[in-house]
């Protein structure tokens, strides 16, 4: 039996076997005494991959699984309320909340991170949008030796998991029977589609599907909702197994190290929150799925890593991998903010009053309205250059008033125009300079000039899409960065000013036949047994769009590797 639920302080977290859904949060069970601490595979990190893991090792009934999440159950309503997603990335319960290093191309600013730390991982805290990419990007892996990682190889494990409820899609492209839950939104915005037809203006197509092969143009997205509530992968790939004996949920504890001897992962050393420590059993494999920052932090705090910068830690080297921690990267954003005299885009006055009352009954009653809006709702992909093989810009539109301050709030009506660089050039890493506390994490964002070129151009097109009628009848006017700035110099200082992450770091572990890579096309860790890495940090090189759903697609087609392994032995 697989039970969920925050532990009280007498009883041990291995005691309690659980997992969680977002849409009907798990009620406290029968507790029994977990004696065994001995399993087939242990998971380390219960979100958009580990989920996913679990859900595949355990149904086989032969096998043994442990999933160890270091956050929470996702019991706040602040979950499953899409709307909601505007106070996770600021609750430290649910979210890692690291903090980058000063970064030089943004003019030594600190940038935050907000990384899941709760059952679904940064699924439960994300805007929800469900993108794949470009063919492009896996065809790109294979090419560089990641056999096996190509579009067509890599388009059923999407297929597998996806359970897209709009059957207008194209079956060869998408799922209807996977675990995940992708639909259309519930009511979206009338903002949405006066940004489309001014997208129009410009030449810029309707893209129907954003999840086509070659995905160009602006819509509409889907989003990972089920009956208008946030579908995570906690309650898409753990809630309907709970009842797995094979399969050992636990949450709020902590793995500090991994146990290797002789070059073989046998286990993990986990941390509960009375301050005990506890060696976890590996008699198969230890799978890394804590994310792009969490999966190389826990290997160089175990001793695998680049030697020198170990050395400095005092750490004990078990091996020299040079690449662990190297190669992080993110899609850098920065965003356009235009106030509007209209109360048709989200916002709080006083002469919105009437229509947030009807939008609160509208969710009670119905699950519809604003609250199931994830504030992200429509964009797309574009170039700005014609001569490139694929979009290299992407936007999120939020028919809302965003904060330019930083706030949660702002009083007033707005529209907000992300734009990201799609393939940025610049480099960062996860590196660890002591050894406890924090791992010191360098995103690089904007230290290549050709995103700073890109970025610039992204957000010239977007002012001129704000620029565009039917939207500017609802009033707009710049305020971010503000119709003062207008030359390149001006908007360069803006950008390294303004310019942040838009939360999809992926490739500090990553995969390759090179001797900078940390995985192999098996996911396997280089030069240890028994140890696989399996979440975004894989990602060689970031792919065009969101980076959930590719997340998901990984965890499915390691499962799969996994399983093979363990019928050849």
């Amino acid at each position: 039996m697989v039970k969920l639920g925050r532990r009280r302080k007498t009883i041990d977290p291995m005691d309690r076997r659980s997992c969680c859904e977002n849409t009907a949060p798990f009620l406290p069970k029968k507790e029994r005494h977990l004696m065994d601490t001995q399993f087939d595979y242990i998971i380390v990190g219960a979100g958009s991959a580990g989920a996913v893991l679990a859900n595949r090792l355990s149904a086989n009934a032969s096998v043994k699984v442990c999933l160890i999440e270091a956050g929470p159950a996702d019991k706040t309503p602040m979950i499953s309320v899409p709307l909601g997603v505007m106070l996770l990335t600021k609750s430290k319960r649910h979210n890692w909340a690291h903090i980058s290093s000063a970064q030089s191309g943004l003019g030594f600013r600190e940038v935050k991170i907000p990384r899941g730390k709760v059952l679904g991982g940064s699924s439960a805290i994300n805007g929800m949008i469900y993108i794949r990419g470009h063919r492009r990007d896996y065809d790109d892996w294979a090419l560089n030796g990641c056999v096996g990682w190509d579009y067509k190889s890599v388009l059923p494990y999407f297929l597998r998991s996806e359970g897209n409820t709009n059957g207008e899609l194209s079956e060869e492209y998408h799922g209807q029977n996977g675990e995940l839950s992708v639909s259309d939104l519930q009511t979206p915005n009338r903002i949405d589609d006066d940004f489309v037809t001014s997208a129009g203006k410009l030449q810029i197509r309707p893209c129907h599907d954003m999840n086509a092969p070659e995905p160009e143009g602006v819509g509409i997205y889907q989003v990972t909702q089920k009956g208008g509530k946030r579908h995570s992968t906690a309650a898409a790939f753990l809630r309907p197994i709970e009842g797995r004996k094979n399969l050992h949920i636990v949450t709020e504890v902590k793995v500090e190290e991994l146990t290797i001897r002789n070059k073989r992962a046998v286990g993990v050393v986990c941390r509960y929150k009375d301050g005990t420590r506890k060696t976890i059993h590996a008699r198969g494999e230890v799978i890394l799925s804590a994310g792009a920052i969490g999966s190389p932090d826990l290997l160089l705090r175990s001793g695998i890593g680049p030697a020198k910068q170990l050395s400095k830690t005092d750490s004990e080297i078990v091996l020299d991998l040079p690449g662990v921690g190297e190669n992080l990267h993110d899609h850098v954003d920065a965003m356009v903010i235009n106030r509007s005299r209209s109360i048709t885009p989200y916002g709080i006055s006083f002469r919105a009053i009437p229509r947030l009352i009807g939008d609160v009954a509208n969710w009670v009653l119905f699950n519809r309205g604003m609250l199931s809006s994830n504030m992200v709702e429509a964009g797309g992909f574009v170039k700005t250059n014609s001569d490139i093989d694929r979009p290299d810009i992407q936007f999120h539109l939020i028919p809302g008033l965003k904060s330019p301050r930083g706030r949660m709030f702002e009083y007033g009506h707005g529209v907000s125009l992300h734009t990201c660089v799609l393939q940025p050039k610049s480099r960062g890493s996860v590196r660890r300079t002591r050894r406890e506390g924090p791992p010191e994490i360098d995103l690089g964002l904007l230290n290549d000039d050709a995103d700073l070129e890109c970025l610039m151009k992204g957000v010239r097109m977007a002012r001129k899409i704000l620029a565009q009628e039917p939207l500017t009848t609802h009033g707009l006017s710049e305020i971010h960065p503000g119709e003062k700035v207008q030359s390149d110099e001006e908007l360069t200082d803006f950008l390294r000013a303004n310019a942040r992450t838009v939360y999809h770091p992926v490739g500090s572990c990553a995969m390759g036949v090179g001797q900078d890579a940390v995985v192999d096309p098996q996911l396997k860790v280089r030069g240890i047994e028994n140890l696989r890495v399996v979440d975004a940090s894989i990602m060689p090189s970031i792919v065009s769009g969101n980076t959930n759903a590719p997340t998901i697609m990984i965890a499915e087609k390691a499962s799969d590797m996994i399983l093979e392994d363990r019928r050849a032995a």
